[in-house]
């Protein structure tokens, strides 16, 4: 179809970083919302070239939903959009479906138009329930009100950086093929940092990093990883939501990227058997006025005791949260000691098996780095019950709970027993939500046998039941 009678939004890649940088500082700042709303709502109404708005929002597991609006149909009624909320796993029962759609519009992102379209722009959503108040299922809302408040009481600054590795396969649609064919196809064997110039996992890194640079990433380093096919790419800290935010749109691009290269990203924790899994390394810290509180010059590691506090409690609360980071059946194949897993619920400078890690850092980098966390979480479940656990949490009496023998579930029936009894995740979740995540993660581990890997007979079809259901389950 011929785009000559069309004059629609396409800017190039130094433009779109330097309005997402823009944007970003804006949001760094604090600008009040107030004002951020005025401006973009006259952006919008001014450039004529846009088309649509693409409002993103997840939900309870952490799957990314994407609702198109037209642009003039958005400007006129942002403040009173609706949805079905019985259509989105964890949210409300078909009696009481109705839910609203606000705007965030500090999260507000200019995306490439060969690889999202020409004429859109995106912006994360904040769900709302019917009466005006935050929805309790919406973690995206519950975090940033949570970290909201400790900025208004006591000043803080809650940052995070993730470090999130993935898989690519060969085919666009490897793992819903998976029950198919049986396996997933490398596309490179080099290995870790190791891939020629103009190879297909070096071309795949290449254009997923320069997406990321015009959406405002500020990359830093990206390389393929241990495991054959595999891939890390790496970009600054932000703000806690900033930063979940950013894990969604990482993984939505590296799927886009993928599927225009004819190849399939895989954020399973553990697609093939035998080599290392994929994890989503969570490194946090806490700033107040500027200065980073996690850092100590004469502390233990160069952490200071505020940040040695936040590592008791995280251990503390180690099985409380497992079920948060490690949110699938197949993510508790990943937790194996053979393939340098962080399972063990201990803390450690050097052990990379052990649940956190206290990285080198100096006054500007020091921070504590949770391993334990498969890229398949909810990012926003994951990084609210690490802040919330490492400030408010409790500190287990323990002897030496820093090094104590103590190990995560290695799998997922473990691991909802102790969240389902949990008292702490009740505290920070609620019943209702807590009750809706145990049953979404209990229908999924009753889908697959309690033995992970084993093959299961259904009538004329023979398949790796695992990687399938997780497929279905929207779990990756």
């Amino acid at each position: 179809m011929s785009n000559e009678l069309r004059n629609f939004l396409a800017l190039s890649y130094d433009e779109l970083e330097d309005l997402n940088l823009e944007a970003k500082e804006k949001r760094k700042s604090r600008v009040a919302p107030e004002k951020i709303r005025e401006e973009r709502l006259k952006y919008l109404t001014d450039e004529k070239r846009i088309k649509a708005v693409t409002v993103l929002f997840s939900d309870l597991e952490g799957r990314l939903h994407m609702l198109d609006y037209d642009k003039k149909f958005l400007i006129n009624s942002w403040d009173n959009l609706t949805f079905d909320g019985s259509s989105i796993r964890g949210f409300t029962a078909q009696k009481e479906s109705d839910l609203r759609l606000g705007i965030d519009w500090n999260a507000f992102y200019w995306a490439p138009a060969d690889f999202f379209g020409p004429g859109k722009v995106m912006v994360f959503g904040e769900v709302i329930e019917k009466q005006g108040g935050p929805y309790a299922a919406d973690i995206r809302g519950v975090l940033k009100g949570f970290a909201e408040k400790l900025n208004k009481d006591e000043g803080y600054t809650l940052n995070a950086a993730n470090e999130i590795e993935g898989f690519i396969f060969k085919g666009t649609d490897a793992e819903k093929t998976y029950h198919e064919t049986g396996k997933f196809e490398y596309v490179n064997t080099g290995g870790y940092y190791h891939s020629l110039p103009g190879d297909p996992l070096r071309n795949f890194i290449d254009l997923s990093a320069e997406v990321q640079r015009a959406m405002g990433f500020q990359n830093e380093k990206d390389h393929p990883e241990v495991a054959p096919s595999q891939f890390e790419i790496n970009y600054g800290y932000g703000e806690v939501v900033a930063a979940a935010d950013q894990i969604q749109l990482y993984k939505l691009i590296c799927r886009e990227v993928a599927t225009k290269l004819g190849l399939t990203a895989s954020f399973l924790p553990k697609p093939v058997v035998g080599v290392n899994g994929s994890g989503m390394h969570t490194n946090v810290s806490i700033t107040k006025g500027g200065k980073n509180l996690f850092w100590d010059a004469k502390g233990e590691e160069k952490l200071s005791k505020m940040g040695w506090s936040f590592v008791d409690k995280i251990l503390t609360h180690g099985l409380d949260i497992c079920l948060l980071l490690n949110a699938s059946v197949n993510a508790y194949r990943r937790l194996d000691p053979h393939f340098e897993a962080p399972n063990q619920i201990k803390a450690s400078a050097v052990d990379r098996g052990s649940m956190v890690r206290i990285p080198i850092g100096n006054d500007k980098s020091m921070r504590v780095e949770v391993r334990s966390v498969g890229p398949d979480a909810n990012p926003y479940m994951v990084l609210y019950s690490i802040f919330k656990s490492g400030l408010d949490g409790e500190t287990a009496k323990i002897k030496n709970l820093r090094q104590a023998e103590r190990y995560l579930p290695d799998n997922i029936y473990t691991a909802l027993e102790h969240f389902r009894g949990s008292e702490w995740i009740t505290k920070i979740l609620g019943n209702d939500v807590k009750g809706r995540y145990a049953d979404l993660k209990q229908a999924s581990a009753d889908r697959c046998a309690r033995l992970l890997g084993t093959v299961v007979k259904a009538p004329e079809v023979q398949f790796h039941h695992e990687v399938y259901n997780q497929y279905l389950w929207n779990q990756f």
